[in-house]
């Protein structure tokens, strides 16, 4: 039987399908759309969301068609410049990425398509729902291909379907928040001459910023340029040259004619709650962003990666919503005052800290973590488990990122009595390397990430956050049993 029914093959629904499939969980996954969808639209990838991608397996690939560290260079209405970014970083080993990755988000798409198929799944394009029904034991979904209906009898249904979700919309969950008319933008793909691809370039004007980003993997560029009440928000060649040379004050520029063109409104909404009964929604379907900043296809990827080993392992599914939808609020924010900032400064603010990066978003006080650590901690059940490199193991040289994830609990353990943890793979810290889980922290890195003591274990969830810390001796009960009470075979 299909447990799982995913309405929309965008990023977020392709990461809850890869992470389903990894887990053996059967689903399906349709998109009404008859091919992929064009565009670079969201751009921006955040060092927390590669961190996801490494788990998955499909970071090489993303890098490999993107740029990391791309410098942005504005010019301000008095024509003075002035540049950021792409100055080297220092090596961390806690942090693996430290900047963000611009790459068009077809490619993220082809990227995860890719995955899937390697994991045994697929898209089925041109299938669409038409509506459902609920029951205790599941849900009744009416899917339509080449006109054909056809019901399917599942446990569970999730709404990837975007900003006009119909899942969200028969679920009857209420969409809050506002559509600033006034707040428009023009976005393009488009071919570029007399402008090198060395630099985001932005220029800040009386009337409005105009921006073109070089798009790695492609020839393209795409263009940004705000349209404020009473501009042209035509569509058409001619209309964003116009733009452009007004705005920077050259005509060196040539366009040529977009290979795909949208204008974007302000719309920042975020539903009334994740769930209703056997119905979940995750990505756009549940929140939707100011693209200022760069959030939100980075936090519906981490929604399906929240969601996916909760569905996969068992977990307690209402802490979806508990765990999510905090940071969706959070990240509402942010995205709102770096809207309020562009349209103060006529040009989009740089940012780069933890907050942007999606690197100090946490899940404490969830009931699914829990430490015995005081508030003055520097880290904590819930936070993001941090990597350490130089860990010497039977293997050779390991990232800890390298043995853990994958769909499963890593119990770490720095004290000097090895665990009787049945079931949940176990990574001994040890001086010297004899059997399969033994780990030598030749670095010292793993213990000062951890601040780990002589007792000290640490549960990391298979998303990549700490379930539990315990420095007290004795607590190794209690770990175990939170670690099986996630991974409870009736997926309720």
């Amino acid at each position: 039987m299909t447990e799982v029914l995913i309405v929309g093959a965008g990023p977020t629904g392709l990461t809850l399908a890869c992470v389903l499939a990894r887990g053996g969980v059967p689903f399906r996954l349709i998109e009404a759309a008859a091919e992929p969808q064009p565009g670079s639209r969201g751009k921006g990838i955040q060092p927390r969301t590669l961190e996801v991608f490494e788990d998955l397996g499909i970071v090489d690939r993303v890098l490999a068609n993107g740029r990391v560290g791309m410098p942005i260079r504005s010019t301000g209405p008095d024509g003075r410049v002035a540049e950021s970014g792409g100055e080297p970083v220092e090596e961390r080993p806690d942090l693996p990425y430290q900047l963000g990755l611009i790459t068009p988000e077809w490619r993220i798409e082809e990227a995860l398509r890719l995955r899937l198929a390697e994991l045994g799944g697929a898209v089925e394009f041109g299938t669409a729902l038409s509506g459902f029904e609920q029951s205790d034991d599941g849900v009744a979904a009416v899917v339509v291909r080449d006109g054909v209906a056809e019901t399917v009898e599942v446990k569970w249904l999730v709404g990837c379907d975007g900003g006009h979700s119909v899942v969200r919309k028969q679920a009857g969950i209420a969409f809050v928040g506002e559509t600033l008319d006034d707040v428009r933008m023009i976005v393009a793909d488009v071919a570029v001459d007399g402008l090198d691809r060395d630099a985001w370039q932005m220029w800040r004007h009386r009337e409005g910023m105009v921006m073109l980003c070089p798009l790695p993997s492609t020839d393209l560029f795409q263009y940004q340029a705000s349209i404020g009440p009473g501009q042209d928000p035509g569509l058409e060649l001619t209309n964003l040259q116009a733009t452009l040379e007004r705005r920077t004050g050259r005509t060196d520029i040539r366009l040529s004619e977009p290979e795909w063109v949208t204008l974007w409104r302000a719309n920042i909404r975020l539903v009334e709650r994740y769930r209703e009964g056997r119905v979940f929604l995750a990505g756009d379907a549940a929140h939707i962003h100011s693209p200022a900043g760069g959030q939100g296809m980075n936090t519906g990827i981490q929604d399906a990666y929240n969601l996916g080993w909760k569905l996969a392992l068992g977990a307690p599914l209402d802490t979806y919503e508990h765990e999510r939808r905090p940071v969706a609020a959070g990240v509402l924010a942010l995205s709102n005052a770096r809207l309020a900032q562009t349209l103060a400064d006529k040009g989009i603010p740089v940012r780069s800290d933890g907050d942007s990066k999606q690197l100090n978003l946490n899940y404490r006080g969830s009931a699914l973590v829990w430490d015995d650590r005081d508030e003055t901690a520097r880290l904590r059940a819930g936070d993001r488990a941090p990597d350490a490199t130089e860990l010497m193991t039977v293997d050779g040289v390991r990232r800890l990122f390298d043995l853990t994830g994958r769909g499963q609990f890593t119990l770490l353990n720095f004290g000097a009595h090895r665990l009787d943890a049945t079931g949940i793979r176990t990574l001994q810290v040890v001086d010297e390397p004899v059997e399969p889980g033994d780990v030598v922290d030749s670095g010292g890195h793993l213990a000062d990430a951890y601040g780990a003591g002589e007792h000290t274990l640490v549960l990391i969830r298979p998303d990549g956050y700490i379930a539990c810390i315990s420095d007290a001796e004795g607590n190794q009960a209690r770990i175990v049993a939170t670690a099986e009470g996630s991974r409870c075979p009736g997926r309720s």
